[in-house]
């Protein structure tokens, strides 16, 4: 499979292009077959260095993170959507931000924009999970959808817990908000969602695997056509340092950090084995790179075209 790495161009918040400067937006691109997946990017998060690290063995953290020129104080890591595009599909994994969440992110409209894509003809909307960053872009800044024509696709473990009335009171004071978020945004999608399970060919040559952890009923999918394939992996390995190199230790966005670690070593050892390429949500470089052993540990190898 070729990866191809290009630069599109588009303006910026919906203004004229002759009133403002261009965006350069970058996208890695794949063919799969008859399958075009493109990551596009939906801007960055911007997150305190403590939520990932804290409470890791200091020493050896800082061995794992030598290679990184990582920031002291704050992290700022990409938000890859990934855009398949097949015969009449036009399928969006995730939704991104939106403009509710965090000014740093909420910019796959210009993405979509760039690569020729308008939201209308975005056929299919399926989602990893729920946190803001994958799910508050279903809805514009007047609450209207922004892909109206779409069918959305959710694991029913995933939708079940975010719709659960009791889920704002036991997330978490610091995740209540994503509670509330989600459910507001949920049930703007309800009249249009097909609940999904783990094993399910949701789509042709898109199967679905859950990859529990990260939120209750995380799904990451596989897309394959003949021998070639993707896994679309969301937040189940949710950097290119850490989640690699020690894929056991706790990862503190990890809502079960038990249940997330198992889940990141399963798919690390399946994708180094079987030398599938991974997708992943919030790794660098448009996200698209392959994972190779490392002795006991593992590493992201990304495309350097």
């Amino acid at each position: 499979m070729q990866f191809t790495r290009r630069t599109l161009l588009a303006g910026m918040g919906g203004m004229a292009v002759a009133q403002s400067p261009l965006r350069a937006l970058a996208a890695v691109s794949a063919e799969i077959g008859t399958y075009e997946i493109i990551s596009l990017s939906d801007g960055n998060l911007v997150l305190p260095r403590a939520f990932f690290f804290e409470g890791l063995p200091q020493d050896e953290l800082s061995k794992v993170l030598a290679p990184y020129d990582l920031p002291a104080d704050q992290l700022t890591p990409p938000c890859n959507v990934t855009l398949l595009r097949q015969a009449d599909r036009v399928v969006l994994f995730d939704a991104g931000a939106g403009p509710a969440f965090m000014p740093s992110a909420g910019l796959l409209q210009d993405s979509l924009d760039a690569a020729g894509v308008s939201a209308d003809e975005v056929t299919h909307v399926v989602f990893t999970h729920a946190h803001p960053d994958h799910l508050w872009g279903v809805l514009d800044d007047f609450d209207d959808l922004v892909f109206p024509n779409a069918t959305y696709l959710m694991g029913s473990k995933e939708w079940n817990y975010w719709r659960d009335p009791d889920t704002v009171d036991t997330i978490g004071e610091a995740r209540a908000s994503f509670a509330v978020g989600a459910a507001r945004r949920l049930e703007a999608i309800e009249d249009r969602m097909e609940e999904i399970k783990d094993g399910q060919e949701i789509l042709p040559g898109v199967m679905a695997h859950a990859s529990f952890g990260h939120t209750p009923g995380h799904m990451s999918f596989e897309v394959r056509q003949d021998r070639e394939a993707v896994l679309i992996g969301g937040d189940a390995i949710g950097n290119h340092h850490v989640a690699f190199a020690r894929p056991t230790w706790p990862n503190g966005a990890d809502q079960d950090a038990d249940m997330g670690a198992k889940t990141r070593a399963r798919l690390l050892d399946k994708l180094a084995q079987e030398q599938i390429p991974l997708l992943g949500f919030h790794l660098p470089n448009g996200g698209l790179g392959r994972v190779a052993r490392d002795g006991d540990s593992y590493r992201f190898v990304g495309d350097e075209q």
